[in-house]
């Protein structure tokens, strides 16, 4: 079964920028739909972007124009932009397949933005 190890997550000044990469720990390129998630303190992990084999992203909408999601199957890598960062952007980040192939949680990667 395949493994997720989040990075880059970190302290930002809001309307500052991170970029959050997910190492897999084999190859990615046979999963259809990839996706970054994220879990604030007392709330319900969400899914904030999701990537297809064929390069095709969707947002949620509070995160569209801000966050940009990318996979480099090559690598068995997912990236995550994240550009002007808001305060209710503070979460643990995960990455993960998304479906019926899903896999165990990472530990994930924690953004906090604080001013």
């Amino acid at each position: 079964q395949v493994q997720f190890v989040e990075s880059g997550g970190g302290l930002v000044q809001p309307g500052g920028s991170l970029r959050l990469s997910c190492l897999a720990s084999g190859s990615i390129s046979s999963f259809y739909v990839m996706g970054w998630y994220r879990q604030a303190l007392g709330t319900e992990r969400e899914l904030v972007a999701a990537i297809f084999s064929d390069g095709r992203s969707n947002y949620k909408d509070s995160v569209k124009g801000r966050f940009t999601i990318s996979r480099d199957n090559a690598k068995n890598t997912l990236h995550l932009q994240l550009d002007s960062l808001k305060l209710e952007d503070t979460a643990v980040y995960y990455c993960n397949i998304i479906g019926p192939n899903s896999v165990s949680w990472g530990q994930g990667t924690q953004v906090t933005v604080s001013s």
